[in-house]
């Protein structure tokens, strides 16, 4: 499924992230940046350990929640990925809806800075860190549809969901912004 804003467009895909011919790979991290399960451990498993060498070297740190990070992609096919911290859910009163937003935007605006074309992002938090699916399918899809609508880039967004429920979710929200 696809929708176009204006010169923009955002695709829906099920599948492997991993395997993405974009600009920008997002991966799914946690604050600390020390790899893990679900997308995050797929990425650095195909990327191999450059990513984490560097991830270690320039953020010593980590990363704060809603916030994201730039590193190169190692043997993936894209440039580079984009390490964004979504929020753990518990309950929606602590704010999760802002970091969530914050995340994807954080995103966009490293694809604008680093001029891409193309970004494959993940649904952020919704694996272990519990955001309910179609909540972060409104928060995540209408961010991106703003600052498309609003910066006029980057070209292509595709979400790579993983599994059909998750795909379901995303393209009903989707095809709401369309009508």
């Amino acid at each position: 499924m696809q929708v176009q804003f204006g010169s923009c467009r955002i695709e829906l895909a099920q599948g492997d992230i991993t395997a993405e011919e974009v600009d920008a790979i997002v991966n799914a991290a946690n604050s600390a940046l020390a790899g893990g399960g679900g997308v995050d451990g797929a990425i650095h498993r195909a990327g191999g350990p450059q990513i984490m060498e560097e991830t270690d070297r320039d953020y010593p740190d980590g990363c704060s929640v809603g916030n994201a990070v730039a590193t190169g992609a190692g043997k993936l096919s894209a440039t580079y990925v984009f390490h964004a911290v979504g929020p753990i859910w518990s309950g929606g009163d602590s704010g999760e809806p802002d970091l969530l937003t914050s995340a994807y935007r954080s995103c966009l605006e490293l694809a604008t800075e680093r001029e891409c074309r193309s970004i494959a992002f993940p649904a952020i938090s919704t694996g272990v860190y519990g955001y309910p699916m179609d909540l972060a399918a409104e928060h995540s899809l209408a961010t991106v549809r703003d600052f498309l609508i609003d910066r006029q880039k980057p070209a292509l967004v595709r979400f790579v969901l993983f599994g059909a429920g998750a795909y379901g979710a995303y393209a009903r929200v989707l095809e709401s912004m369309t009508s």
